[in-house]
């Protein structure tokens, strides 16, 4: 009898494992890591969602009064698109197939990915007037999510660890991305509808750990850098965590898993790492944005970025040869893109800090572009920008756009700012004056001018051509004559 109680004790506790057994391998529905409590979904476009299952599952998606469901393929992947809907909330979304999620506290608005270097991941308890803004935030429905610092040697589905979506109040406003919040706040304030931000930066890095592999495999040059990435030891690269030590590090782990996330837009303040290849930044922020807007399928999503601000860097000059100037143009240049936009900020950097606290007028340009193009608002969102010049003796007079309530010296007296060349390409401080909606641009040094240059600096903060509603002109020059910076290329030399 013993003997037999024991075996059948034995054949239960067998039973229950194998039953333990058959549950684990049942695998929990899953959303990505961005999916969480309190987050903002896109108004008035269609609603990605997506995650993992067991192949073949059923997955249901219930929001609002939209029922749907969809099938897990056989590797386990789901998608499904909600119809569009209005700004409001909060609402719940329930997913649920061998398990049920429910997240709550679900708002719908405008979303914004916010991304680049340390300007964009500087946050705002060390911006200026940090206390007072930190007291004042009261705005429960601007949402922030950040995306943790990661470097992956291969496209990630998935961040790696949870993601908290965090309202704008006086305990999580510190940590915010500075631009990011005073762009929020101005859309919020005009808009009255939900904002959120996706921050996904990282100070120091170079434009080429944001792109992926197969569009820097497109261009010639940047091919060969890919080239000896792909022959490193994958245990090496994964081992690795700088991001600029090989390409397409940060696409992999901090872009890539945000994709289809629906999202209005990104805004973009990067630049200064590759301040030494400007040159040919004019072919890779470019690249960048397109293969963004390939991967997330939303057409030409508005993209907005913040050309750099003053600095001193190496204190480079039209005559010694400014790469900060250089790369400001590249970036001038991608307005050729459609639905791009650029705040251009030489009158608020800081001489002796690439970090300038006064992310205020930063968000606040940038949100001016959004709300222009984006949004219809008729407001003024540029500068004056160089259209044309004309050359008469030895003056030359120099047309802008965006000159809006007419042009003026910022701060009263001379304009400043403008240098004139001749042939010989020396180029020389002029005099400006504003007549009208123009400038006319002279030197007692140059009798034959054949090109101008304006704010043409690393550190071009004392230029002061504005027009009346206070925005900078848009530095630039006339010149086609070569840069200090062409035949600078990103290459890898390997381990």
């Amino acid at each position: 009898m013993k003997i037999v109680s024991q075996m059948k004790k034995y054949s239960i506790l067998t039973c229950v494992g194998l039953v333990l057994s058959i549950n684990m391998l049942i695998a929990d529905v899953r959303l990505p890591q961005i999916f969480s409590d309190g987050m903002v979904l896109q108004r008035n476009q269609p609603i990605a969602i997506w995650g993992w299952a067991d192949p073949g599952e059923q997955v249901s998606v219930g929001f609002k009064d939209q029922r749907r469901q969809v099938t897990a393929d056989g590797s386990g992947k789901w998608k499904l698109l909600l119809s569009p809907e209005e700004a409001g909330g909060p609402f719940e979304l329930v997913v649920s197939g061998n398990n049920t999620i429910t997240l709550t506290d679900v708002l719908i608005g405008e979303v914004w990915v916010c991304s680049g270097q340390s300007n964009m991941e500087w946050n705002v308890a060390n911006s200026d007037r940090a206390e007072q803004e930190i007291a004042g935030a009261n705005y429960p429905q601007i949402r922030h999510v950040k995306i943790p610092r990661k470097t992956a040697g291969t496209a990630q589905e998935d961040i790696s660890e949870p993601l908290t979506w965090k309202e704008a109040n006086p305990a999580n406003v510190g940590e915010f991305t500075a631009v990011g919040y005073f762009y929020a706040r101005e859309l919020h304030n005009e808009l009255n509808v939900p904002i959120g931000l996706i921050n996904t930066s990282w100070g120091g890095t170079i434009v080429e750990t944001w792109i992926s592999k197969e569009a820097l495999e497109k261009d010639k040059s940047l091919k060969k850098a890919v080239s000896v990435y792909e022959a490193i030891p994958a245990d090496t690269i994964q081992k690795n965590t700088n991001p600029n030590r090989y390409p397409t590090l940060l696409f992999n782990a901090m872009i890539n898993p945000l994709i289809p996330y629906t999202i209005k837009g990104a805004i973009w303040y990067q630049g200064e790492s590759n301040a030494g290849r400007a040159y040919e930044y004019r072919k890779s922020f470019p690249m960048m944005i397109k293969d963004w807007r390939k991967r997330w399928g939303l057409g030409d999503f508005p993209f907005y970025f913040v050309q750099l601000a003053s600095f001193k860097a190496a204190g480079g000059t039209s005559a010694t040869g400014s790469t900060w100037a250089e790369l400001r143009e590249a970036q001038h240049l991608t307005l050729s893109l459609p639905r791009t936009g650029e705040a251009v900020t030489i009158d608020i950097g800081n001489t002796d800090d690439i970090h300038p606290r006064n992310k205020q007028d930063v968000g606040k340009r940038l949100a001016g572009i959004a709300l222009h193009d984006s949004y219809g608002r008729n407001v003024v969102y540029s500068g004056p920008v160089y259209q044309k010049h004309k050359v008469k003796g030895p003056e030359v007079t120099v047309y802008f756009d965006h000159v809006h309530g007419g042009l003026t010296a910022q701060g009263g007296g001379k304009v400043i700012g403008f240098e004139v060349a001749g042939a010989d390409q020396q180029f020389y401080p002029a005099e400006a004056t504003i007549a009208g909606k123009t400038v006319v641009v002279r030197s007692s040094s140059v009798s034959k001018p054949k090109a101008i240059r304006y704010a043409w600096a690393d550190d071009p903060s004392t230029s002061n051509l504005f027009n009346r509603e206070g925005f900078p002109a848009c530095p630039f020059r006339t010149d086609h004559w070569e840069p200090v910076t062409k035949g600078a290329i990103y290459e890898l030399k390997g381990n």
